[in-house]
């Protein structure tokens, strides 16, 4: 009789454990982090372009990234393209592609420092109006120099406070990546 109790038990708990195990058809999926070696900005002023870039090319590892500088005329606007390349593949995978699909949920801030008088404007946005920054104008101030971070958040608070216009100080969310040390920029 105990024999049975337990053999009862037994396949109960194993039919329990088993029913449980319920394959989901729309299983919910997770946004997973891409690594981003390359961050590439492509200054457009008129007719002359020139590319910036800041490399880490073996990702949170020992090496040091490598940034190039920055040279920009005083007074002069410039359309100012991002992309984001993980160049630790073969060929390289394009990040700005899903950057751009997933736009409400990204945004990039630049943040000048050493009084670089450089101002940013987005000429891109989401399906819902708020910024991405793919796509946006420079305009270079008085000579001087400095340094540009260049920041992409994954899932920021686009409708808190100067994050539109911006401002990354309210924007939360997670860094994807940021250009650390920052490109070095010069006005002339």
């Amino acid at each position: 009789m105990m024999k049975t109790q337990f053999a009862s038990s037994f396949l109960f708990a194993t039919l329990l454990l088993f029913g449980s195990c319920n394959d989901d058809p729309d299983p919910v999926k997770e946004n997973e982090e891409e690594l981003i070696t390359t961050v590439r900005l492509t200054f457009t002023e008129g007719t002359n372009s020139f590319v910036a870039e800041w490399k880490d090319a073996d990702g949170d590892g020992a090496n040091l990234p490598t940034v190039d500088d920055i040279s920009l005329e005083a007074g002069k606007t410039y359309a100012v393209s991002v992309e984001l390349l993980n160049e630790s593949t073969t060929p390289a995978d394009n990040i700005s592609a899903e950057v751009s699909e997933e736009g409400a949920e990204h945004q990039f801030f630049f943040i000048t420092g050493d009084g670089l008088e450089l101002t940013t404007t987005y000429d891109d946005q989401d399906a819902d109006g708020y910024p991405i920054g793919l796509q946006n104008t420079f305009v270079a101030g008085v000579a001087g120099s400095g340094t540009l971070t260049v920041i992409l958040r994954h899932e920021p608070n686009k409708t808190a406070a100067g994050v539109s216009d911006g401002d990354a100080a309210n924007a939360a969310g997670e860094t994807d990546v940021e250009t650390a040390p920052p490109f070095n920029v010069t006005i002339q």
